[in-house]
């Protein structure tokens, strides 16, 4: 039984994790219960953990710390969607408590599993129970446990996997649309298939990328479930950097601050307190805030927390950074290049391919930043899996980031239509972020498998209707459901509306869209555009 593990054991453990992961994606990914065609937990997560293992296998023979400090980096750069956030948390924290280390033993890898639960919890501030934060804080407390009775490794692991799958089967009872579903939650499995592979390796077992078999023996797809996505409700947000003059408890502040908004991310040290919150009473926030100390920092709407920390090296930073000619510009993310071309002609300095099915990395998103010749960037995700890579960013690059929290390309748009580049910083990102509750968002997309939904029988390659995050209709018929949407657009008294149609629809079909709506919403002014996007054969807005 292993006692330690040195730098080249870590580094042989993440590059095992990384085949796993590689090897299960698929399976990952088909236990997304929306059955939408975007379900990408797996890949995220392969995409993310993938980046370290080619950073380490560049790596001359690191030390301990030295090896997880480049996989850290590395996962930090290349976070893909919520999951692969999470998993660079996770990896952050271990690498904070290896730093400087030369070996670890079970007692010191019990610590850096519970400093990556720690730092993961910090920068998701309302966890839901039953997801990988879950799993991974079960796991990393047994381990702690299990260091008390034997300080070798391999059996603290070992102790650490057990109870994560314990865990990982229970994510179903824990969340009600993993329950509805009958499968555990993507994430959850993705950590404990991580977990088992670092096991692997360390007995010298490592997984490959030519052999990579799953570890978890679970169900294997998502059959039905609910499916809620929480929408951002307050308008204004603040991040504020305190430095610290006295002994209250920070905790106190971030109960507060719960109180008051949401979206909440409070990191502090023995210096300093940093605080992100989306609230409508910046003020409020700020008059609790000066009895913990001095503000060396204050930045109102939108500006994001920078929590995590900057970790590159000079190998690492971006080639080239543009000098600012101009004080705001903007990126974009979106996929089709008719979708480009509008944002390209609303005034996007930088456009990032992906969405649906293909999120960004940080590392991506950071590479179109630095391009922008300007002092403060804006970055349009338009997808609500790309915003956490997104506010990476800020931490990465001399520019001001400041992401703007849209969840669809319609709103991204509007925020468009509101920026002003020579106004006034806080009054555009005021004025874009508020532009996001002005729209509607409709979209057609087709099933990728069989579900019972939310009382809807779904078959794989049915057409399904989204309004806004939330399952509109299902139909063999798609003209079917594009009348059922117009009705709702006529009904619900919109102005404007634009279609957006995608790759797989023809010209002709897509101006015979057209027509429902304007013979619909007779009072509705109907515009046409070809979007480009894959995956969804109309894009909607309704304003």
């Amino acid at each position: 039984m292993k006692q330690v593990i040195n730098g080249a054991d870590f580094r042989r453990m993440l590059i095992s994790a990384a085949a796993a992961i590689e090897g299960s994606k698929q399976s990952l990914n088909e236990l997304n219960v929306f059955p939408v065609p975007d379900g990408d937990t797996g890949t995220n997560m392969s995409m993310t953990i993938l980046a370290a293992a080619a950073d380490l296998r560049k790596a001359e023979d690191p030390d301990l710390g030295q090896a997880a400090k480049i996989a850290a980096s590395a996962m930090l750069r290349g976070a893909r969607g919520n999951s692969g956030v999470i998993l660079s948390l996770l990896m952050r924290g271990i690498s904070q408590k290896l730093k400087g280390e030369k070996d670890c033993d079970g007692v010191l890898w019990a610590a850096a599993l519970q400093e990556g639960v720690d730092v993961a919890y910090k920068a998701v501030m309302k966890p839901a129970e039953g997801t990988i934060l879950t799993v991974a804080r079960l796991a990393a407390a047994e381990a702690g446990r299990a260091a008390q009775e034997n300080n070798f490794i391999e059996f603290v692991h070992e102790a650490a996997i057990a109870q994560a799958k314990t865990a990982l089967a229970n994510t179903v009872n824990q969340n009600p649309v993993l329950k509805k579903a009958g499968v555990v939650d993507a994430g959850g499995k993705g950590w404990v298939v991580a977990l088992e592979a670092m096991m692997a390796a360390m007995r010298g077992e490592d997984v490959t990328f030519t052999a990579a078999e799953e570890t978890v023996q679970v169900k294997q797809s998502a059959e039905f479930s609910d499916f809620n996505t929480e929408d951002i409700t307050f308008s204004y947000c603040t991040e504020f950097i305190i430095s610290r003059e006295n002994d209250k408890n920070p905790d106190d502040l971030r109960r507060f601050l719960n109180e008051l908004g949401d979206s909440l991310v409070l990191v502090d040290d023995e210096e300093i307190i940093k605080v992100h919150v989306h609230t409508n009473d910046p003020g409020a926030a700020l008059h609790e805030a000066v009895n913990y100390g001095s503000f060396v920092t204050v930045k109102i709407e939108n500006m994001r927390l920078q929590h995590t920390e900057k970790v590159m090296t000079e190998s690492e930073k971006a080639p080239k950074i543009a000098e600012p000619e101009k004080p705001m510009g903007v990126v974009s993310v979106c996929a089709g290049a008719g979708l480009a071309d509008v944002f390209t002609n609303l005034g996007v300095d930088a456009i990032i391919s992906g969405g649906q099915t293909m999120n960004p990395s940080t590392q991506d998103i950071l590479e179109a930043v630095n391009t922008v010749p300007a002092e403060t960037v804006f970055v349009l995700p338009n997808n609500k899996n790309i915003i956490m890579a997104a506010e990476q960013v800020n931490d990465l690059t001399p520019k001001n980031v400041i992401v703007i929290p849209s969840k669809t390309v319609p709103q991204g748009v509007t925020a468009m239509l509101s920026f002003n580049p020579e106004g006034d910083l806080e009054d555009n990102t005021q004025a874009m972020t508020e532009a996001l509750g002005t729209v509607d968002t409709m979209q057609i997309t087709y099933a990728a498998r069989n579900s019972d939904f939310d009382g809807y029988d779904i078959h794989e390659g049915d057409y399904l209707a989204l309004y806004g995050s939330q399952l509109f209709g299902t139909s063999q018929d798609i003209k079917v459901l594009l009348r059922s949407l117009a009705e709702k657009i006529r009904d619900d008294g919109k102005e404007y509306v634009t279609i957006y149609y995608g790759a797989d629809v023809k010209e002709r079909h897509a101006r015979k869209t057209a027509d429902i709506f304007a013979d619909i919403c007779p009072n509705a002014d109907v515009n046409l555009l070809n979007g480009g996007q894959p995956v969804y054969y109309y894009l909607i807005s309704a304003e």
